[in-house]
């Protein structure tokens, strides 16, 4: 029922917002089949909020005209939820929108009965969402800016970029799409002219960065939930099994979120599967666990951690 209530408002709300829509884009904005939008529309009328429709290839659904919706009040779960969501975007953006979450939070205090403000103060002292940068986010701040800008009004950078691993950074025109932040990283997503692709770039990487006077257009099937699933560099191309001693099997089991798969043994002991882009990142993952994680397959990794493992007794044989 909770749902069906949402889904009015929502509902009146798209009409309030342009009138004579069909029934099957309502369908398709709330979700639902176009049955089921007839039958809202009949439950509203019940209630008796004034919904007409006309025929014709111009017609659709409408409210009556100069018919608003009375303001709407929030219940104690939907107050914190605005108060957590807006918390979350000053924490994300720091000094880009502070001002305007704290502002909206002044707002929603100032409208709020006791209530709600009473269940808003407990979730202020109790839900937090805090530390979510790797990097400094102060420091990225200028960046941030002239990317949101040229997101916003599709305007080509021009960056100096140094890329994972690679010591001298290169110089790259970029139309940038969309920003992300992700595993505490914020990254810009666009066309990088100097690849001809896609491509995504840290932003912490960047040393340089100007906005152009050249404008771009988005093409229509670029799709950012589409592309961040299928981005080349971080699909799982290597997959690999570990086996963790009895006395360490707590760690594998407290960082399930690293594995594929995990199999708990009769010994105690407990083999995790590991899928990452490449050997050198599971390589990496591995080392981390040593000595108690022992890497079953495949044997290029094991051949890998060898040479690493004796490149490292070497360098500390060498350094006394």
């Amino acid at each position: 029922m909770a749902n069906t209530a949402t889904r009015l408002i929502t509902l009146i709300m798209l009409l309030q917002r342009r009138p004579n829509q069909k029934a099957a884009e309502l369908a398709e904005q709330l979700g639902v089949s176009v049955r089921t939008v007839h039958r809202y529309v009949a439950m509203l009328d019940e209630m008796g909020i004034p919904v007409y429709s006309e025929r014709g290839p111009y017609g659709g659904f409408s409210l009556v005209r100069g018919y608003r919706m009375p303001p709407l009040g929030f219940t104690p779960e939907e107050a914190v939820a605005v108060h957590l969501g807006t918390s979350l975007v000053g924490e994300m953006w720091g000094r880009l929108y502070q001002d305007a979450a704290q502002g909206a939070l002044a707002k929603l205090d100032n409208v709020l009965p006791d209530e709600q403000r009473h269940e808003v103060a407990w979730a202020r002292r109790t839900l937090l969402a805090t530390g979510m940068h790797r990097a400094d986010h102060e420091l990225l701040a200028p960046d941030l800016e002239k990317l949101r800008r040229a997101v916003r009004e599709r305007q080509r950078v021009r960056m100096v970029y140094r890329g994972r691993s690679q010591p001298e950074p290169l110089q790259r025109d970029v139309d940038p799409y969309a920003l992300i932040h992700r595993w505490g990283w914020w990254y810009g997503i666009g066309h990088c002219h100097l690849r001809g692709a896609i491509r995504s770039f840290r932003v912490d990487r960047i040393t340089e960065l100007a906005l152009l006077d050249q404008t771009f257009d988005i093409p229509d099937d670029f799709d950012v939930h589409a592309y961040l699933a299928t981005e080349p560099h971080v699909q799982p191309r290597v997959r690999a099994r570990l086996r963790f001693a009895p006395e360490a099997a707590l760690q594998a089991l407290d960082d399930r979120t690293f594995w594929e798969t995990i199999e708990e043994q009769a010994d105690g002991s407990v083999v995790v599967t590991l899928a990452t882009p490449s050997l050198k990142a599971a390589a990496r993952t591995a080392l981390s666990y040593a000595p108690h994680a022992v890497v079953l397959e495949p044997e290029e990794l094991r051949s890998l951690l060898h040479e690493r493992a004796r490149a490292i007794v070497a360098q500390y044989e060498a350094a006394g």
